[in-house]
């Protein structure tokens, strides 16, 4: 572990045994930590996007909101569990340090996820490196890519992370 980094550990899923859809981060950033939900931050773009999408005002109560994505078909984790991290940004996980979430497990008490969608590229590649080998070829929901909603992602604008993410999950 590199000095300074601090062993930090993720948020329980969303997920309703119903769900069809997977949404996955990488690890949850400081705030989301702090408030115990995720997408926490004040300007990450998650919840404006996913309210314009099912149809929920993104404001609502953390209660409500989760309730909308559960009423929508779609559940919500991280890939990586327990992790090394200085700050909040994805580039500051130390690799090495990384446990991933137990993905067959849920897969096998969630059997109608079809679908898989990174909000990101750190939550792609811990998948593709850590999970995506040790679940078993009847098993291996299609993925999908999709830009990061975090602020540290500002090369895009929220209208074309929405046009995306609605493709996706439409």
């Amino acid at each position: 572990m590199r000095p300074g980094t601090k062993l930090i550990k993720g948020l329980p899923p969303i997920a309703r045994a119903s769900a069809r859809l997977l949404i996955l981060g990488s690890m949850p950033g400081d705030a989301s930590l702090a408030a115990g939900q995720y997408y926490a931050h004040p300007r990450n773009h998650f919840w404006p996007i996913l309210g314009a999408i099912c149809g929920f005002d993104p404001k609502a109560s953390y209660t409500r909101r989760k309730a909308a994505l559960a009423v929508a078909g779609i559940a919500l984790w991280d890939v990586i569990g327990c992790c090394a991290r200085q700050g909040s940004l994805d580039s500051a996980i130390d690799d090495e340090s990384i446990v991933v979430n137990d993905f067959a497990e849920f897969l096998l008490t969630h059997t109608r996820v079809e679908r898989v969608c990174f909000n990101g590229r750190k939550a792609e590649s811990a998948w593709g490196r850590h999970v995506q080998a040790q679940l078993p070829l009847a098993r291996q929901p299609e993925c999908r890519l999709l830009p990061s909603t975090s602020p540290a992602h500002a090369g895009m604008s929220y209208l074309r992370k929405l046009q995306i993410w609605r493709s996706a999950i439409a």
